[in-house]
């Protein structure tokens, strides 16, 4: 449930136009989240990708709840994802130093970036699946 909750929350952070739409008191909120979005994305990447390892770690899971199984990777994917894009200027940042790591990193962020609004709502699907799906399925 851990998973699907935060990925929510990231894809809250990510999706801020969507937000604004709806309800316009969000962007003081959003305003307060935005100096430290490259940290939370950079936690959430390591946090997706941790859940990618963990789901490939557990591979068994696919004999006993194989839609839990394929929602936890997803799930990890997107994260990792959306993780990248909000915390990529902090990671080029790091990575400045290794400029072949710095290439290939944008490289990644050109090829996602422009699906950041489409990946954010994904996020809040899956996410919120993620969270319905650890009540049915607790492996």
């Amino acid at each position: 449930m851990i998973y699907g909750i935060s990925l929510v929350l990231l894809s809250i952070i990510a999706v801020p136009s969507l937000i604004l739409s709806k309800k316009p008191n969000a962007k003081e909120l959003l305003d307060k989240v935005a100096p430290y979005q490259g940290w939370i994305g950079v936690v959430f990447c390591f946090w997706g990708i941790w859940g990618i390892i963990q789901a490939l770690l557990n591979m068994s899971w696919l004999s006993v709840a194989p839609i839990w199984w394929i929602t936890l990777l997803a799930g990890s994917i997107v994260e990792a994802g959306l993780g990248f894009m909000l915390g990529y200027g902090l990671i080029s940042e790091y990575l400045a130093k290794n400029d072949e790591a710095k290439q290939k990193a944008e490289l990644i962020r050109a090829k996602i970036a422009p699906k950041q609004g489409q990946l954010g709502l994904l996020g809040l699907i899956v996410g919120s699946w993620m969270i319905v799906a650890s009540f049915m399925w607790s492996v």
